[in-house]
């Protein structure tokens, strides 16, 4: 008797939910903000960069909605670009995803555990604890999506409960610093600089992710009715949770010692408990990290797969395991975020990922207008609420934003582009390849 196929697992609110929460809460809101108060010292400008980053998050998720629902397919800005613009566009893109989207955050969230890690246990080489984390988490989304969907669910929960009971201790234990959140001159002077245009940056790098459960369309149950609900709902958690976590951490520690520092919840938790407290929360926080990990090692590979169905030359990373698991493209992306941990360089790789990731976000939620006008009839299951002001708000901080970061980090604005370079030259060698053995048969 023939064995029957196995029927795809389909992911649930709950999951998508999942993994937007644990792709975003990650490196970035446990490492930026000794970045940030380098350039910042007034607290309520300090905050307002988390707000700021959070208006950001929410306008794109509406307009990311919208595009999901009219082309439901698996593979993000990739999907997008490709039929919005051009297929070019849309392969710089998932070349950008491939090599820094999803890679370069696995490997910085991996690094930041290492270290984290390392503050609880100082004999602990925290480089090969990030690479046994990756491998392991491969492992188990290489071999089951409903064992890996499960294993995000609690792992996430688990980590918005410990934040939770973090916050709520941060504000009851400890005397507070002096430094005051209220609006005053200083502070609205401080949204205008430069400084806090930089600092955006890492805020936007710690809310990356708001857009993860595009990534997977293709195998969530009812996208057209879930996929707005889970990148709404997953990214208005986070911004409570990063506002609750920062304010916490401005309100413990002295900004003199949160300056240059990369384990800012150790510094904050040593500052509130004391060092046995900031040791343990320092584990807590490494362990937190590895759903970070999990949700992005999960989804990356989804549109790397997507760009094997379309272009002939990658066609040997389309084929998915009888469990519907793209293992060849998730593979490839262990590889290249290894290749990252192998060496890091954290700051650097922090601007560089934001700014390339920003640059085609930014492209995505223009096509939101470029759609609407080439093709007014399209089925659109879900509309951007608020449009269009809602998209023109990302459109001009998103904007504004990389304008700085040309202007203030031209070594990782020049590293964004000639990533960009390469991805051009490879498309173009690609679509040669697929051409060229239709040309020798005429």
């Amino acid at each position: 008797m023939p064995e029957l196929p196995r029927i795809p697992y389909k992911i649930t609110f709950l999951t998508g939910a999942a993994i937007v929460i644990a792709n975003m809460v990650g490196t970035g809101v446990f490492t930026s903000l000794g970045f940030q108060v380098m350039g910042i010292q007034s607290g309520f400008a300090l905050l307002m960069l988390w707000l700021v980053g959070g208006l950001i998050a929410l306008c794109g998720a509406v307009s990311y909605a919208e595009l999901a629902a009219a082309m439901p397919r698996s593979g993000g800005e990739y999907h997008y670009l490709s039929q919005i613009y051009h297929p070019a566009l849309g392969f710089l893109s998932g070349w950008v995803s491939a090599t820094v989207g999803f890679a370069a955050p696995t490997a910085l969230a991996a690094l930041a555990l290492g270290e984290y890690a390392k503050s609880v246990w100082p004999g602990l080489h925290p480089q090969w604890l990030s690479v046994a984390v990756v491998l392991a988490l491969t492992l188990v989304h290489g071999s089951s999506t409903r064992v890996g969907s499960r294993l995000q669910v609690i792992i996430t929960a688990l980590k918005v409960a410990v934040l939770v009971i973090f916050i709520g201790a941060g504000m009851v234990v400890g005397e507070g610093q002096a430094i005051s959140f209220a609006p005053d001159a200083a502070g609205w002077q401080a949204l205008l600089s430069p400084a806090f245009a930089v600092s955006l940056v890492y805020v936007s790098y710690a809310y990356s992710g708001w857009n993860a459960a595009v990534y997977v369309t293709g195998e969530i149950e009812n996208p057209k009715r879930n996929l707005s609900r889970i990148l709404l709902a997953g990214t208005a958690i986070v911004l409570l949770l990063y506002v609750g976590l920062n304010y916490v951490f401005l309100r413990s520690t002295p900004i003199a010692g949160l300056q240059g520092q990369l384990e800012v919840g150790f510094v904050a938790a040593t500052s509130l408990f004391g060092p046995l407290g900031g040791r343990l929360m320092g584990g807590v926080i490494a362990g937190l990290l590895v759903s970070t990990i999990s949700s992005m090692v999960f989804a990356g590979p989804r549109i790397v797969q997507t760009m094997g169905e379309d272009i002939g030359a990658l066609r040997f990373l389309a084929p998915k395991s009888r469990a519907g698991i793209p293992v060849r493209a998730l593979l490839l992306q262990t590889v290249i975020t290894l290749a990252f941990i192998l060496k890091p360089s954290f700051q650097g790789v922090l601007v560089y990922a934001g700014f390339v990731l920003n640059l085609f976000t930014f492209l995505t939620v223009l096509g939101l207008f470029v759609l609407r006008l080439r093709q007014p009839d399209l089925p659109r299951p879900y509309r951007a609420w608020g449009y269009p002001l809602t998209p023109l708000i990302f459109l001009g901080l998103s904007g504004w934003t990389l304008a700085f970061i040309l202007r203030d980090k031209p070594m990782e604005s020049l590293y964004g582009l000639a990533t960009l370079a390469v991805g051009a030259l490879v498309y173009f060698l690609t679509t040669r390849l697929a051409v060229s053995p239709t040309i020798s048969k005429g």
